[in-house]
């Protein structure tokens, strides 16, 4: 069968793909709903910002204390299936009926590492880890801020961008989309995603529409944010390296600048722009590392990271499962129910990617490097920063105790950074580091959501402008607004959890039944 021409798929299907194409921007209702949602938030954010906060911040926190278990819930569910299907006989089978990988070993692994790590890790790799560190975790009992705290620091840490969150961004609702998309004729959309329970009535319904229309803005919603908070972190670090203001021209020329890097890239396509933005930041994440690993603290941060991954596996149930009943219910809010939330978000259209990519891999190849390699390199990243960050707080090289009680990520970075080996250059070279990993995930994303909009995989490149310009406006007018805009868009991600968790809910049984459904027809049983 030609994967780039499914056989199979019924009149309705294929009649919905279709008049998508006829809508320039796709379908007119996911445009509506989703630039209607722009211009709301923008809106009564200019009208009445302190009601619009007030009534976030309500949603936020109900949010998180009825729903915050079922995300914990979804989040190891989903990674204990998709680790059964992978180590199956159904992990045999090939994605999209290629038998040569379609990009690259490297290429691909890339444009994974890039995509989700991009979308905050780099953000809260050393200030997370320092944070645990001076505030102990609730599900350890050691005292803050001595040797003993560093281990469970970076556990938490790990606990947050380590497995679970990489395994439900691209793993069964990645199957279920390859297979129905491929194998089906079915589009490449996160209404898809609910076909083994609604049939092909979902794929033409205006409920459809709908489903597409949330997840899409759950994507806006967190894509936003790490575009708004990388202008604020590199005005705050040109104001300290070279003087300029820190201000909202500043911000909004470097807004500027990011949008046209991830708009050009994301209107070059697949292989070209987005491969070589992650090519480039990879290599120059490796060199990064290198230098803090071979002349920073090299023991400390050799024994930190052993002693860290055994709390990590040793203490894994006991993080992922702890509530509101036994820990703070500000810490669960603000951290574990916060992250898993904004990566629940991300998930239908990060499966798009990741179904999009993976064409010739395995299934098991594509779980393995997803909810394994990747959280493994995550983890080290996070050691590397963090890890540092925390050595440098204890010797007192640095001072982060007051900004990381204000959640100022981006001076703790900052500081992290010119106390690195190189200082202002290890400085500079972090800030555009950290610029590329945000124009990674607003390149993927636009190419995603315009995806979503088409129904198939090779979306206008004019479409894929318009959804990265949207967002890079979006991120503008917030910032214009304040810094606190920005937080508050953030604390609406897990509002939009709720939907796109029930969306991805039924991957847990469709995603083994497309797997084996490919391991039949490629005759591996």
């Amino acid at each position: 069968m030609n994967a780039s021409s499914p056989e199979g798929s019924n009149l309705k299907a294929s009649n919905s793909a279709v008049n998508n194409l006829n809508h320039r921007f796709g379908d007119p209702i996911v445009l509506s709903l989703t630039m209607g949602f722009i211009a709301l938030f923008i809106g009564l954010s200019i009208y009445d910002s302190s009601w619009l906060t007030s009534q976030i911040g309500i949603g936020f926190a109900w949010t998180a204390k009825y729903l915050g278990s079922f995300f914990q819930i979804l989040l190891l569910a989903t990674f204990f299936v998709a680790m059964g299907v992978a180590l199956s006989r159904a992990g045999e089978a090939k994605i999209g009926n290629l038998d040569v990988p379609e990009i690259s070993t490297f290429r691909w692994l890339s444009m994974v590492m890039c995509t989700l790590l991009a979308g905050g890790g780099v953000f809260f790799a050393a200030g997370e880890p320092i944070y645990h560190f001076i505030v102990t975790p609730p599900a350890f009992d050691v005292e803050a801020g001595t040797a003993a705290a560093v281990a469970p620091a970076m556990a938490q840490s790990f606990m947050h961008w380590g497995f679970l969150a990489w395994a439900v961004m691209g793993s069964l609702a990645a199957i279920v989309l390859a297979y129905a998309h491929y194998n089906l004729g079915k589009p490449l959309q996160p209404r898809t995603l609910l076909h083994g329970v609604f049939g092909d009535w979902i794929l033409t319904s205006w409920v459809g529409s709908v489903v597409d229309a949330l997840c899409v803005i759950a994507v806006v919603a967190g894509t936003v944010g790490p575009i708004g908070f990388l202008a604020t972190q590199m005005s705050y670090g040109l104001h300290v390296l070279f003087g300029f203001a820190n201000g909202f021209t500043t911000q909004l020329f470097i807004l500027l600048m990011l949008a046209v890097v991830y708009i050009a890239s994301a209107m070059s396509g697949i292989h070209k722009g987005i491969q070589m933005l992650s090519r480039f930041n990879v290599f120059l994440a490796l060199a990064i590392g290198a230098i803090i690993f071979i002349f920073g603290p090299t023991l400390f941060l050799t024994n930190t990271y052993l002693q860290s991954m055994g709390e990590y596996v040793s203490s894994f149930l006991s993080m992922a499962t702890i509530t509101g009943e036994t820990a703070p219910a500000w810490w669960m809010k603000w951290w574990t129910i916060f992250f898993f939330a904004w990566f629940i978000g991300y998930a239908p259209l990060m499966a798009i990617f990741v179904a999009r990519i993976s064409r010739g891999r395995t299934i098991r190849q594509m779980v393995i490097a997803v909810a394994i390699l990747a959280p493994i390199a995550t983890t080290i990243w996070f050691t590397l920063l963090g890890g540092s960050g925390i050595y440098y707080q204890m010797t007192g090289a640095v001072e982060l105790t007051e900004a990381l009680k204000g959640f100022s990520f981006d001076v703790v970075t900052f500081s992290v950074a010119q106390a690195l080996p190189g200082g202002m250059w290890m400085a500079l070279a972090m800030m555009l580091l950290t610029t590329i990993f945000v124009a990674t995930t607003g390149d993927s994303m636009s190419y995603s959501i315009a995806v979503v909009g088409a129904g198939h995989d090779e979306p206008h490149f004019s479409i894929r402008a318009f959804w990265g310009a949207a967002m890079a406006i979006m991120a503008g007018v917030l910032l214009y607004l304040g810094e606190g805009q920005i937080g508050v868009l953030q604390q609406f991600i897990v509002i939009t959890a709720i939907p796109v968790s029930f969306i991805i809910l039924p991957t847990l049984w469709t995603g083994p039944k497309a797997a084996m459904a490919m391991a039949r027809e490629q005759n591996f049983r």
